[in-house]
């Protein structure tokens, strides 16, 4: 009796973020602005990600509509397998909470809480309960295993940046959103936390998107994608930091 062998099942890799011919306008008649134009962009998870252009180029908008911090006039953003323009105000809140991590220049730390604190905030917020082996395992993977109990006046910049990373990534997000995350670092310290947030995508298989003006800070990606005039406009693989500068060299900013 023959037995039929079944054929092998191809899987894709994951999907953590897709924008479908998203298009993002502000004002009316004369005032009308168009911030996107049709904007494509497929990341796999586990990817990090770079975004560049000049000032007014539209990707302060890209992050915020990939993210679901404003929505696209037209057009799709999806996260995992959730098309969050779709979703009602109430539920975009909730899934943001739940799904998407977000990491910005100003730390964004409550000043009365400890680093576990503030990392597990957006459980407390949820009003579920820490993984604790999964919390132990971010936060040490930031390096803040031996500063738990600490405050963020007791911490230096770089290490309340961290606590922000930890807390980015404590729900497990589809995909983490950094924006000029170390704009307010010196270039050691902010050297230190790009290779975490490098780390995060490699070791942790994190999906990390990170808006930057810095050459140095976008080589630290696996990609760095360009932006002028609401459009993509082409990207880099692995690029060095020259590379990067001489590409935003034809884009106008210097």
């Amino acid at each position: 009796m023959q037995t039929r062998t079944a054929a092998p099942t191809l899987t894709p890799p994951a999907t953590a973020v897709r924008l479908d011919a998203v298009t993002k306008t502000y004002g009316s008649g004369a005032a009308r602005v168009t911030a996107l134009r049709g904007v494509d962009l497929t990341l796999a998870r586990g990817s990090f990600t770079a975004v560049m252009g000049p000032s007014g180029s539209g990707k302060s908008t890209f992050l915020h509509c990939a993210a679901g911090l404003d929505r696209p006039t037209s057009g799709s953003v999806w996260l995992g397998g959730t098309d969050i323009s779709r979703l009602k105000p109430k539920a975009l809140t909730t899934f943001r909470r739940d799904h998407v991590g977000f990491v910005f220049q100003a730390y964004n730390l409550l000043p009365a809480l400890t680093v576990e604190q503030n990392v597990t905030l957006p459980l407390l917020l949820a009003g579920r309960e820490p993984d604790r082996g999964w919390l132990d395992f971010v936060v040490g993977a930031v390096g803040l295993a031996d500063l738990r109990g600490r405050k963020p006046a007791e911490m230096s910049g770089g290490q309340q940046q961290r606590v922000a990373i930890a807390r980015a990534l404590v729900t497990r997000p589809d995909a983490v959103f950094a924006d000029e995350p170390t704009g307010a670092l010196d270039s050691r310290t902010g050297r230190q936390v790009l290779d975490l947030l490098r780390r995060t995508a490699v070791d942790l298989e994190q999906t990390v998107v990170m808006v930057t003006h810095d050459p140095v800070a976008a080589a630290h990606a696996d990609r760095v994608v360009f932006v002028a005039d609401g459009a993509f406009v082409g990207h880099l693989d692995r690029p060095t930091p020259q590379q990067v500068a001489d590409h935003m060299t034809h884009l106008g900013e210097w």
